[in-house]
């Protein structure tokens, strides 16, 4: 019998139990680093290993230069943009850096409700990015505005009750502009990162975390069922999946930025 003929069946089960267990959003499958009470050394080298993970995955070069510029481009006064759950704070850097390279003047704001999250996002500062421990909710109440809002590997994480206040929040803040990202959950998204995310995680909750967070995350259909009216949902290369919303009578069409 051949090497094809003995291995065959074996991967054809394990492709199957694989898209067995991705068939529905594990909601109940806890990330170690949300655990408040987990190793403090490991989560700090997890929020930096972000940076390069979400250079490589989360696509945000491709989403600020067809959606958030062409919303800002012409702007002679900053314009505001604020990252909810920004983590280690590697997406408000990059949102402004690359505002920065297309002569956009704006301010970034990123807060997270995780004290530990937002003292690993001090540690570096960029012009223009600040970083305070906040949830969209205390925003909200305190009736703060901005142009684009946005977050990164939030909407996984929320069980029903809070994914819909986040939406909530998230569009009572912005005045033109929302753009949820993650991941959208598929075999091949999984596959790809269990290959990848090994070279990377030593030291880190890089790999479970992350298999994890493929698991909890949703198919662009079931991220339509659940989006409140007024959010479109795309789908994005390579595994993304995105919820926007644009301000009344704006309509931005993915369109890239002169």
């Amino acid at each position: 019998m051949s090497g094809r003929g003995r291995t065959g069946p074996s991967r054809a089960r394990r492709s199957d139990g694989l898209k067995d267990r991705l068939r529905t959003r594990a909601i109940d499958l806890a990330e170690l680093m949300d655990d408040p009470d987990c190793d403090p050394v490991r989560l700090d080298r997890t929020y930096r290993r972000f940076e390069l993970i979400n250079a490589l995955v989360s696509g945000w070069r491709e989403t600020f230069r067809t959606r958030i510029a062409p919303v800002l481009v012409g702007r002679r006064v900053p314009a505001r943009i604020l990252d909810l759950g920004c983590g280690g704070g590697d997406l408000a850097r990059a949102l402004a850096r690359r505002a920065s390279a297309t002569g956009i003047p704006v301010e970034v704001v990123g807060i997270d409700p995780d004290e530990r999250a937002i003292r690993a996002a001090k540690r570096r500062t960029t012009d223009g990015v600040s970083f305070r421990v906040a949830s969209s909710g205390d925003l909200v109440a305190a009736g703060e505005v901005f142009d684009v809002v946005v977050s990164n590997h939030v909407l996984h994480h929320l069980h029903a009750d809070d994914r819909d206040a986040f939406f909530a929040d998230s569009a009572a803040l912005a005045t033109s502009l929302v753009v949820h990202s993650d991941i959208r959950r598929s075999p091949g998204a999984y596959r790809s990162y269990a290959a990848a995310a090994p070279f990377i995680a030593p030291g880190t909750f890089v790999l479970v975390d992350g298999l994890r967070s493929i698991r909890r995350s949703y198919t662009a259909a079931e991220l339509r069922d659940a989006a409140p009216a007024g959010w479109s949902i795309a789908e994005q290369a390579p595994h993304r999946v995105l919820a926007v919303r644009e301000a009344p009578g704006r309509s931005i069409k993915a369109s890239a930025a002169p």
